[in-house]
């Protein structure tokens, strides 16, 4: 009884262990602007407003999606510098972010799961 249940864990073991694959990443560094709100507002507010970090998260990952089909965002390397254009009222400005820099990553093909008509 105790042999079976030692071949028995072991078999389960190696099939487990021959299983097992690292998943692999491609990455790619991404260089781009986020755009600026279409109202204007008070320059501070604005510059706030385009520095915020849901700003830039949320551009971010537009940005990687833009890549195509299954980029996500890896990191955030710079949130780039604030822009300012002025609006007709002299106190007023909309402000984006300009050379955000994000790394997107996706999974490389055939690292994960069976490939069709292998295995």
């Amino acid at each position: 009884m105790m042999k079976t249940t030692f071949i028995g864990t072991l078999l389960a073991s190696l099939l487990l262990a021959s299983s097992a694959q690292a998943t692999e990443y491609i990455y790619r560094d991404i260089m781009a602007n986020t755009l600026a709100p279409e109202h204007c507002q008070v320059e501070s507010k604005a510059k706030e407003n385009a520095s915020k970090n849901y700003n830039i998260d949320r551009f971010s990952k537009k940005f990687c999606q833009s890549q195509g089909y299954g980029w996500h965002v890896d990191a955030v390397k710079s949130s780039g510098n604030t822009v300012c254009d002025t609006c007709s009222n002299p106190q007023e400005a909309k402000c984006r972010q300009e050379d955000v820099v994000v790394s997107c990553k996706r999974i490389k093909p055939g690292t994960v799961g069976m490939l069709p008509g292998k295995g």
